[in-house]
C-alpha cells in the first residue's frame, strides 16, 4: 500500500519529480566524471614515466617531484659525473619545458640517442627521427587527437615545427623536440631539467643514489630511484588532490541536499490536505514519515542509476574525443560511495518536509485550503 502511494505521488507530479532525479544524476555524475578525470591524469603520468626505462633520477637541490616544475638549473656536465659512476649504463638529460597553450602540457626536450638507450627505441607508426632542429616527435594520443600525421606543421613556443614522427605512447611525454632546439628556445643552453639514469640492474638503485650523493658538490641534489618515485605518485603524497576531490564530493552533496530539501518541503505544503486526510484515518506520525523519506530514495535510486549510465556515456566521448585527456575506468568502490553520497543527501533533504509533515495537526490539515 504504502509503495503504491509513494510510486502515485511521484507520478503525479512527472517535472517536479523528472527535475529532482536529474538533479540527483548530475551529482553523482559529478563526482565520478571528477575522480575519474584526476585519478586518470594521476596513473596516466605513472605510466608513462615508468616507460621510460630509467631506474634512478637526478635532480638539482630542492626539486619538485611533480614533472615539468623543475626548471633547467643544471649543467649537463653532471651527466659526465653519473656516467663514471659504478652501475651505471646510460644517462640520459631531459629539460622540461611546462607549455599552458591549450592545455597543461610538459613538453621533452632529449637527445634522441642516449634517450633510447633507457628503455629502448621508439615504437614508430610513421615517420622516423628527427631530420632538422624544427622537427618534433609525437605520440599516438596527440595525433589521434589533434588529427595530425607526419609532415604537418604545429606551433610550440612560438615556432612552427614539423611532425617528423608518431610513436607509440607510454614513454614520457606527448610531444618531444631536439634538446639543443628547445635549449635555445628557453634560454637554457647546456642546461637540463633531470638526468634519466639506466643500471646494470634495478636492485643497485640505493647504491646508486648513495653514490651520487657522496660525489662533492652534488650532497643536495634530488635523487630518487624510479620505483620510489613512483610510489609517491599517489593522491596522498599529490599537494592538493584529495582536497580537491573531497570538495567536489562536498559540493555533489549540497546540490543533491538542496534540490531534494526543495521538492519535499513543496510536496509536503501542497499535499497538506492528503496527509491530513491519511492522518484522520489513522496513519502515525511514523507512517507519514517513512512515506516522504521513501519518496526521496526512490528519486536518489533513480538519480543514481541515470548518474552512473551518464558518466559512462560522458567517459567514452571524452577519451574517443581527446584521447590525450586519460579518465580512469569507474570503479565499483567510487560507484558505491557516490550513491552513498547521494542517498545520504537525499535523505537529510527530505528529513525536515518529513517531520514537518509528520507533526501536522489532521485537523488543522483538513480545514487547509
Amino acid at each position: 500500500m504504502m509503495n503504491r502511494l509513494v510510486v502515485a505521488n511521484l507520478v503525479h507530479r512527472p517535472l517536479r519529480s523528472l527535475i529532482s532525479a536529474l538533479a540527483i544524476m548530475l551529482e553523482v555524475a559529478l563526482i565520478l566524471l571528477v575522480v575519474a578525470l584526476c585519478y586518470g591524469i594521476l596513473n596516466d603520468s605513472k605510466t608513462r614515466q615508468a616507460g621510460i626505462g630509467a631506474d634512478v633520477l637526478v635532480q638539482p637541490p630542492g626539486s619538485s617531484n611533480l614533472v615539468g616544475i623543475t626548471s633547467a638549473p643544471m649543467s649537463l656536465k653532471v651527466g659526465d659525473i653519473l656516467r663514471q659512476l659504478p652501475h651505471v649504463q646510460a644517462v640520459a638529460p631531459v629539460l622540461w619545458q611546462l607549455t599552458k597553450v591549450g592545455s597543461l602540457e610538459v613538453i621533452y626536450g632529449i637527445d634522441l640517442p642516449s634517450y633510447e638507450r633507457l628503455g629502448g627505441p621508439f615504437q614508430y607508426l610513421s615517420g622516423g627521427p628527427y631530420q632538422g632542429p624544427y622537427d618534433v616527435i609525437v605520440d599516438d594520443f596527440y595525433a589521434q587527437g589533434h588529427k595530425a600525421k607526419v609532415g604537418d606543421a604545429v606551433t610550440i613556443l612560438n615556432h612552427e615545427f614539423r611532425i617528423c614522427a608518431i610513436v607509440a605512447h607510454g614513454k614520457g611525454a606527448r610531444r618531444f623536440l631536439p634538446m639543443t632546439t628547445l635549449q635555445e628556445l628557453t634560454a637554457a643552453e647546456g642546461k637540463a631539467s633531470v638526468f634519466y639514469v639506466k643500471l646494470d640492474d634495478p636492485a643497485n638503485a640505493g647504491a646508486v643514489v648513495n653514490a651520487v650523493k657522496s660525489v662533492p658538490g652534488m650532497e643536495n641534489y634530488s635523487v630518487i630511484s624510479m620505483r620510489e618515485y613512483l610510489s609517491m605518485m599517489t593522491p596522498e603524497n599529490l599537494p592538493g588532490f584529495n582536497a580537491f576531490v573531497n570538495t567536489m564530493v562536498g559540493l555533489a552533496m549540497v546540490i543533491g541536499f538542496l534540490v531534494i530539501f526543495q521538492s519535499m518541503y513543496t510536496a509536503v505544503m501542497e499535499r497538506t490536505r492528503e496527509i491530513g486526510i491519511l492522518k484522520s484515518l489513522g496513519a502515525s506520525r511514523t507512517y507519514i514519515l517513512r512515506i516522504v523519506l521513501r519518496e526521496a530514495l526512490v528519486l536518489a535510486a533513480l538519480g543514481i542509476a541515470l548518474g552512473i549510465v551518464a558518466s559512462i556515456a560522458v567517459r567514452t566521448a571524452v577519451v574517443s574525443h581527446i584521447p590525450t585527456l586519460r579518465l580512469q575506468a569507474l570503479t565499483g568502490g567510487w560507484v558505491l560511495r557516490a550513491a552513498v553520497v547521494a542517498v545520504v543527501g537525499a535523505l537529510l533533504g527530505a528529513l525536515y518536509p518529513a517531520v514537518k509533515a509528520a507533526r501536522k495537526d489532521p485537523i488543522e490539515a483538513l480545514a487547509y485550503e
